[in-house]
């Protein structure tokens, strides 16, 4: 294994004298409880109790706090959540064709072996939940889970400090998986507002290849007659990219109207190795995705494609934030954003280039399209470099649609609504052709086209 693993960066229990900074948020704290309600053992109990008691002398982020400025989460603190489990065995939900036997389902944050499969798959790598690994792959995993940088973020150490099972991705060396692994995150609403912590570790060892697809989404259970309700989901995936290694990353937000999501994606990149994310947001009436890609070694490759489409009152924040702290490190960024309605895009990319970092080339865009005078875009593409020999470039865009190019499709015979959605989807294509599943392509350009809600005042 050539990955190298710091110290976790969540403080022990011993280490700090908490007492006097307990409970500071009872909100937060009322969160803390009823994630921390089902107890483990062992390293995994006492790796949850470091993290809740980070939580306990910790708040939830305000608007007076800069990385939050523009996302309020006052309507979340409205909100009592609770954990609810059950069985979804009759749930239906997409299945990609490219992974019909390489999926693993977590329902509520639960695994759900029924609606999972995972034969057929190469030797060398391992797709289980925690709960499912063997003595000798958990004490492997020990050494990976919760060890990324930024593990003290409030809602990490949260979802940290509840977690009960994971989705467990490990390629051994050398290994190249043509089957793309497809982990589901369904959340199903409750009698009352819920509360779900999805986990995800994936671990590409050295010289391996993998393409992951992480979708979040929402379904109503067949058996019943829930309609889609509140619910909040707090997820953390961490990605561990050894030398020479290559993961492909499909992250697919779709959750339902009245849901809060926030997400945390962490990677580190060993030396020569090659990380791609195609990050796409869609649903959630409150949605957050924190993005952040430590460098590890020389020569890596960074490459994040990122679209939001919303509408209606929906706010979608993204802030992502690449650390190149190598020699000939490349990082590549594109995030477009697609705003309907009176909703609200916040995009904030951060790209760190110390003085050891010489000859890295960086690039980061930021696009957003206006569909409507009362959507609102903030954006702030950031590059802060001290190294004195790079290539490095950033900005932002907004616009609307333009009225001669509506004008030039109608004088062929377009109708201006059909011509609209024409240059939308134009827009958004630009970053779902990259996705390098067809059939997720052709769900996701289906899902744009039929988006009819963008353009209403």
């Amino acid at each position: 294994m050539n990955i190298q693993v710091s110290p976790s960066p969540i403080p022990n229990s011993n280490a700090v004298s908490l007492t006097s900074m307990l409970d500071r948020d009872d909100y937060l704290t009322g969160l803390l409880n009823q994630v921390t309600a089902t107890k483990t053992e062992g390293w995994l109990q006492e790796l949850r109790q470091s993290a809740a008691n980070w939580v306990r002398h910790s708040i939830v982020p305000t608007t007076r706090e800069e990385e939050w400025r523009f996302t309020d989460l006052s309507s979340l603190r409205k909100v009592q959540f609770n954990v609810e489990v059950g069985n979804f065995a009759s749930l239906e939900f997409d299945i990609l064709p490219e992974a019909t036997n390489s999926r693993l389902v977590f329902v509520n944050g639960v695994f759900a072996p029924e609606l999972s499969a995972v034969s057929d798959l190469p030797s060398g790598i391992v797709v289980s939940n925690l709960a499912g690994l063997s003595a000798v792959e958990q004490e492997a995993v020990r050494q990976y889970l919760a060890q990324a940088e930024g593990a003290q973020e409030v809602f990490t150490a949260l979802n940290t400090a509840g977690i009960t099972d994971a989705a467990v991705v490990w390629v051994k060396k050398n290994v190249v998986v043509e089957t793309p692994i497809h982990l589901v995150f369904i959340s199903v609403a409750g009698e009352t507002a819920t509360i779900s912590q999805p986990r995800c570790l994936v671990v590409a060892e050295s010289g391996s290849q993998v393409t992951l697809v992480e979708e979040y989404t929402n379904r109503q259970d067949a058996k019943s007659a829930k309609e889609e309700g509140v619910y909040f989901t707090n997820a953390v995936t961490e990605i561990w990219v050894g030398d020479n290694a290559e993961v492909s990353h499909t992250r697919v937000e779709r959750e339902g109207a009245e849901a809060f999501h926030i997400g945390k994606t962490a990677i580190a990149q060993a030396r020569d190795s090659r990380y791609t994310c195609h990050a796409i947001t869609l649903g959630a009436k409150l949605s957050r995705h924190n993005l952040e890609i430590l460098q590890t070694g020389e020569q890596t490759q960074t490459t994040l494609n990122g679209l939001t489409i919303i509408s209606g009152k929906q706010l979608s924040d993204t802030h992502s934030a690449i650390a190149l702290n190598y020699p000939h490190g490349t990082s590549d960024q594109l995030h477009k954003c697609i705003v309907g309605d009176r909703a609200h895009t916040v995009f904030n990319g951060k790209v760190f280039v110390p003085k050891l970092a010489q000859l890295t080339n960086a690039s980061q865009l930021n696009r957003n399209l206006l569909l409507s005078s009362k959507a609102r875009v903030d954006t702030k593409p950031q590059l802060e470099i001290t190294a004195d020999n790079v290539k490095c470039a950033h900005g932002a865009t907004v616009s609307q649609l333009e009225d001669d190019e509506i004008f030039y499709l109608q004088s062929r015979g377009i109708d201006e609504n059909d011509a609209r959605k024409l240059l939308i989807n134009a827009f958004a294509a630009e970053v779902i052709n990259k996705i390098p599943v067809p059939s997720l392509r052709e769900i996701l350009l289906n899902t744009v086209n039929n988006l009819k809600s963008l353009t209403n005042e």
